[in-house]
């Protein structure tokens, strides 16, 4: 049985996140396995820096991209793969090894996902998550210095030297290439259940081939 892979980008703060947990907690894995492109950031050594000396994550060239694919291509040919989890510019935490199981439908999350060719080649399904700008700042600015301890300035700038820049060369170009896009200033419900029933369908129809 072949491997459904969707496809699910958007900009920061857009609400991947919340989506794919969401969604994550209406199948068993063995019917859905989600990973994420964050956990192929280079590490630190390999970090780019712009010209005021500050980290630039909002890049392709930040990922790790031949590990990305090749872990990847051995899902989809049903292999386990293994990575450790990234934790978001914690270094002095010691990050989880996660083991990403094959299953019928591969879910591969990331803002680059569509900028890479080879990636944006493999889907069979091409979501883009979408929020007005001033709603993604306001998530992002309350969720990185809550939840990952960056300060307010330095929000301020990574969102207007790096986000927005970002954002504008490497995602909003491939919005139209979405086969579904989802407006999330306020809610993504009715769409996450359009997604949830799609993926019963197909899990539903594999289980009526094998009777």
């Amino acid at each position: 049985m072949q491997s459904y892979l969707v496809g699910i980008t958007g900009g920061s703060a857009s609400g991947k996140t919340s989506f794919l947990i969401s969604l994550k907690g209406a199948f068993p894995a063995s019917d859905l396995c989600i990973i994420s492109q964050d956990h192929y950031y280079h590490p630190p050594s390999k970090h780019i820096y712009d010209a005021n000396g500050k980290v630039n994550f909002d890049l392709p060239d930040s990922i790790d991209y031949h590990r990305f694919i090749h872990d990847l291509q051995l899902l989809k040919a049903g292999k386990t793969v293994e990575r450790k989890e990234y934790l978001y510019q914690k270094e002095d935490v010691e990050p989880k090894l996660l083991r990403f199981e094959p299953a019928r439908i591969i879910v591969i999350e990331g803002l680059f996902i569509f900028w890479f060719e080879e990636i944006f080649k493999l889907l069979d399904l091409k979501v883009f998550i979408d929020a007005a700008d001033d709603v993604k700042l306001e998530r992002r600015i309350r969720r990185d210095t809550t939840e990952r301890g960056i300060s307010y300035d330095l929000v301020l700038y990574q969102w207007h030297n790096h986000v927005l820049p970002a954002y504008e060369k490497y995602l909003l170009p491939f919005k139209n290439a979405a086969d579904m896009i989802i407006n999330n200033n306020e809610h993504f419900q009715n769409s996450l259940q359009v997604i949830k029933n799609h993926f019963t369908s197909l899990i539903q129809s594999d289980a009526k081939q094998t009777l």
